[in-house]
């Protein structure tokens, strides 16, 4: 009897454009061979020129969804991108009590126009009740710096920013250095026990909408199907920089990956 297929859950918002939000996790679970499951907390109307609404949907219903989930298809991994406001963040973090498996926490908070996505009270519950669920937390640059309440904006400044998330009780922190200038990406991940670096030759491109949520999603692929977490850190960002370079060329603005790019060997066995 062929095994059970790996089953991973994204709480996240909706991206009508298809190129962020649940949409680009479902994607990305999809090409690692994992059966993707989700949980709406918001719908946005937005296309690759940016957001034109939001509506956030009732906390018990996306409470609601996360244990109809859980109650029957057993996530063998989660991950939260858009939260939208305080209330649905409580509503996830009481989803999610007694949650065994793996959690990446993506704290969406800061848009590529460098404005603040949730008010203080949202960003207050995540690092007081959602981070402690988290085995992994990915920020990039300016939500580090929200985390981690100090300046994060050299390469210098990663270490002492990563540290400081894990002070708010996250297992693991991987900093995104995408904001940073230079021919590298940096980015650096750190548990308490180990630090390490992946540097990879930056892409000169605006088609980079949704990469943040794509190298959660395939890092959270990764330990649905049994990675332990630097293989999966590994292969979700050779995945996002194999689907920006691949980037298909859509819409006026900045532009959605290519999902369709190699995984990598053997993620759909």
């Amino acid at each position: 009897m062929k095994a059970a297929r790996a089953t991973a859950l994204t709480i996240a918002g909706s991206d009508s454009g298809g190129g962020a939000g649940i949409q680009a996790d479902l994607k990305t679970f999809h090409a690692f061979g994992v059966f993707g499951t989700s949980a709406v907390t918001a719908v946005t109307a937005q296309n690759t020129l940016g957001v034109q609404a939001v509506q956030a949907l009732e906390p018990s219903i996306v409470r609601g969804q996360i244990e109809s989930v859980r109650a029957d298809l057993t996530p063998g991994a989660a991950k939260t991108g858009m939260l939208a406001q305080e209330d649905i963040v409580r509503a996830v973090v009481a989803g999610l009590h007694g949650f065994e498996a793996p959690l990446v926490v993506d704290p969406v908070m800061v848009a590529t126009s460098g404005d603040r996505l949730l008010d203080p009270a949202a960003v207050a519950a995540i690092v007081e009740e959602l981070l402690p669920l988290a085995a992994l937390v990915t920020p990039n640059l300016p939500e580090a710096e929200i985390l981690a309440g100090r300046t994060v904006s050299t390469e210098a400044d990663m270490p002492a920013a990563a540290s400081a998330i894990l002070a708010r009780g996250a297992g693991a922190v991987l900093v995104k250095g995408g904001h940073l200038d230079g021919e590298e990406v940096v980015d650096l991940f750190r548990d308490g026990n180990r630090e390490r670096v992946w540097r990879t030759p930056r892409i000169r491109t605006t088609e980079t909408h949704g990469t943040g949520c794509t190298l959660s999603a395939a890092i959270t692929a990764g330990m649905a199907s049994g990675l332990a977490l630097e293989p999966a850190i590994e292969r979700g960002l050779a995945f996002t920089h194999a689907a920006i370079a691949a980037a298909p060329g859509l819409g006026s603005g900045r532009g959605p990956l290519d999902h369709w790019a190699d995984p990598g060997a053997g993620s759909r066995d």
